[in-house]
């Protein structure tokens, strides 16, 4: 398993040291950029390898501090343990960047959940860069506090209804995982205790969307939206349509991001400003008052570009 070395360590910790510093200071902290990527783990193989390239050189021209996975991270059925071969065939090998050696805040999607989900928990223990404390947590990155950005990732798959069913069919196992409701009842309460600036979330499924797939959720419209509309989340983001999309609707702009290898159609839908079935991600960019991101191809071509206010 690759590890990060001394000096990439170091200078990643010099780095935090000096955005933190200009925070207590009282100056403008620096622009933070991170990049998205989601429904990606096939070995390599349908343009996963291509994405992981672009994504390496996006990371070194935005300095990006970290990647969020936003689930289905292995397919077709997940991992069965911290030695499974997808982590060298799937991420090891594929994100393999010197740019890409930094923190990546992952999800679990729903194939996830048809392998052995706590196998990705357990290897957050034993890489550099997975990172995975709980099934759902509030992300704790220097980078973030002193941009005001407050980042919280969600497991989904237990908030459908049909879940229990699916993950037996697949497993053939009992099924453990937090209620749905004690979830919701901590995203409620941490975006409440949040003073951020910025307040936003990350999970696997989709609440709206137009992919051929799947398309809207209605247990997350109904069970996950009025959380978000409450305390003025900015942005959701998300996979499981295998596209990039951007819609605006519920006073809230969802981010797709589910095009890390195999694409499906797509089509506009209430509040779309742009969808497109290619294989890609998103780099995203804090600047003070704006949240500014890009969805690119895997030859790193700059597809469309939004800014979301404060305010939105």
């Amino acid at each position: 398993m690759p590890t990060l070395d001394r000096r990439t360590v170091t200078a990643g910790l010099s780095a935090l040291a000096g955005l933190a510093g200009a925070n207590a200071s009282g100056a403008t902290p620096p622009a933070l950029s991170w990049l998205v990527v989601g429904d990606w783990g096939r070995r390599g193989e349908h343009h996963q390898r291509e994405v992981g390239l672009a994504m390496e050189t996006a990371a070194a021209e935005l300095s990006s501090r970290f990647v969020l996975s936003v689930g289905d991270n292995f397919y077709p059925d997940g991992v069965e343990s911290v030695t499974d071969t997808h982590w060298k065939e799937s991420f090891n090998d594929v994100y393999a960047g010197p740019h890409l050696q930094t923190p990546w805040y992952v999800a679990l999607g729903n194939h996830d959940y048809h392998g052995n989900p706590q196998a990705q928990l357990d290897y957050a223990k034993l890489s550099p860069r997975w990172r995975m404390p709980k099934r759902f947590y509030k992300v704790d990155d220097a980078s973030l506090s002193a941009a005001s950005v407050d980042l919280f990732c969600i497991d989904t798959s237990p908030m459908l209804q049909d879940y229990a069913e699916r993950i037996s069919h697949y497993t053939g196992k009992p099924i453990t995982f937090e209620h749905p409701a004690e979830q919701r009842a901590w995203l409620d309460a941490s975006l409440a205790a949040s003073e951020a600036r910025w307040k936003l979330v990350y999970g696997h499924h989709t609440i709206r969307s137009g992919g051929s797939g799947h398309g809207d959720t209605p247990e997350l419209v109904s069970g996950l939206l009025p959380i978000l509309q409450k305390h003025g989340v900015q942005a959701y983001i998300c996979g499981h349509d295998h596209d990039l999309q951007h819609i605006v609707r519920d006073d809230l702009h969802y981010v797709l991001v589910g095009a890390g290898s195999e694409v499906r159609p797509v089509r506009p839908v209430k509040g779309t400003k742009f969808c497109k079935d290619v294989s890609g991600f998103a780099a995203l960019t804090v600047r003070g008052a704006e949240l500014g991101f890009s969805f690119r191809d895997a030859a790193n071509a700059v597809l469309y570009q939004a800014v979301i206010p404060h305010t939105a």
